[in-house]
């Protein structure tokens, strides 16, 4: 496949039509007589969508004051999986107003006319979402409590079940998640140009060793080390709900303990931070549910499947999209590594049963 370079896309926020046009769009917002952008420059990390800084001193209306937001709106190329800005904005309104530790949301604005694409703010909460420094124990508090913390907060998602108005942007849920999830993998498989017979053999299994279906919940869907904030006591917020949707809770739990969001650390098999049992145990503690080692292992299996599918589409939006980013076109060397970990997980899972 050739690489094609595109030139180098501007960074729209970087423009000052384009910050005199969002404090403009902030002022009308909040009935303020002005509304002044005193901070404003792209946060570290975030692959899929730009993460900004936005500090602004607004003189009256229903913000009035210093105000330190996070805007969030779209990266130069798209993956495209999960939902655009508006779907997202409604699931953190919905999953805030659940009481979710997530950053309260502010405002959307959704027809991109503002700064060329659609964007939503939400209050800032000061903390790291960093894996590295969190799986060092950099920052977090006590491993094992994070861990257990985590999992009480997932527990708290997975009681939100359809059918739920406010949630009618993420449709009406499958009858079986896990059916749902081969056939979107097997429709990626499908048409991609380049053979990967270790995920066709990883479809072949799922398929085989697909569990009985369970109600839908609402998932985060990237439920990971890297998509929570914490300060130097704990958890302070989940971040990232793009990938929202209804499906089966242990798609989840998975997910957080796959190998590939262990950070190195794989001997802590819960986001490498803890043990598997302090995570375990958090969920069903709030859940009342007990997690079944042979759906947990499915759904890792799942997991990295799907990642190896997700590490393509990241390399390729470098590829084919034309984006200049070493992260992403490193992301895409990650694929052998999800193939020996889908090998060595089918493996194991023959000798669990």
């Amino acid at each position: 496949m050739a690489v094609i370079w595109w030139p180098a896309f501007e960074m729209t926020l970087d423009h000052a039509a384009s910050r005199d046009a969002l404090a403009a769009f902030l002022r009308r917002k909040s009935d303020a007589r002005a509304v002044e952008i005193e901070e404003l420059h792209l946060l570290s990390g975030g692959t899929l969508q730009e993460n900004w800084l936005l500090v602004a001193r607004y003189h009256g209306g229903s913000l009035d004051g210093r105000q330190r937001f996070v805007l969030r709106t779209d990266a130069m190329t798209k993956l495209g999986m999960g939902l655009d800005r508006a779907g997202e904005f409604a699931v953190l309104r919905a999953v805030h107003a659940a009481g979710i530790m997530v950053p309260e949301p502010i405002l959307l604005e959704s027809g991109g006319s503002v700064i060329g694409k659609p964007f939503f703010l939400t209050r800032r909460i000061e903390g790291s979402a960093l894996a590295p420094r969190i799986v060092a124990g950099e920052i977090g508090g006590d491993r094992e409590a994070l861990a257990e913390r985590l999992g009480r907060e997932l527990a708290r998602i997975h009681r939100i079940t359809p059918p739920r108005a406010e949630l009618a942007i993420l449709g009406a849920p499958s009858g079986d998640a896990a059916q749902t999830r081969i056939a979107e993998h097997r429709r990626f498989l499908l048409g991609s140009d380049e053979p990967f017979p270790v995920a066709e053999w990883a479809l072949r299994w799922l398929m085989h060793h697909s569990p009985s279906p369970v109600p839908p919940v609402l998932c985060h869907g990237d439920f990971r080390t890297g998509n929570y904030l914490v300060d130097a006591g704990g958890l302070a917020a989940i971040l990232d709900w793009e990938f929202a949707r209804w499906g089966d809770p242990d798609e989840d739990i998975g997910w957080f303990c796959s190998r590939c969001w262990r950070f190195g650390a794989d001997h802590r098999e819960a986001g490498g931070i803890a043990p598997r049992a302090a995570f375990y145990g958090g969920y069903e503690a709030e859940s009342g549910r007990r997690i079944d080692p042979l759906r947990a292992r499915y759904w890792e299996v799942m997991a990295a499947l799907r990642r190896l599918i997700i590490a393509v589409r990241q390399r390729d939006r470098v590829l084919i999209g034309g984006e200049r980013s070493l992260n992403l076109a490193l992301i895409g060397r990650r694929v052998a590594e999800c193939e020996l970990e889908l090998l060595l997980l089918t493996e194991a899972s023959e000798d669990m049963e």
